[in-house]
């Protein structure tokens, strides 16, 4: 049975000294057979964790797709929106 290769790439990072030093130790600490590694985890930790954030507030796909439809075609104004911004606009003198 043959495997499929997996693309990969390249990512290149210039930082401070003392932050690749941090970086490094705490790979060390953490037991990770080096900073690439300890760098790899750390980041798809954190991406997970925010794609999880942005997907529970935006709920389900279908919650998505409505959301979004939504914002592209908004609905037009009904006589109760336009009525209540004739009294906005006339509380606030335009």
């Amino acid at each position: 049975m043959k495997m499929k290769a997996i693309e990969k790439t390249r990512f290149d990072a210039r930082l401070p000294v003392e932050q690749k030093e941090l970086f490094e130790y705490a790979a060390a600490i953490g037991g990770f057979r080096s900073l690439t590694d300890f760098i790899i985890y750390s980041v798809q930790q954190q991406a997970a964790l925010i794609v999880e954030k942005h997907n529970a507030i935006l709920g389900s796909k279908q919650d998505q797709k409505l959301f979004f439809e939504s914002l592209i075609n908004p609905a037009k104004p009904n006589a109760k929106l336009k009525k209540a911004a004739q009294k906005y606009n006339k509380r606030n003198g335009k």
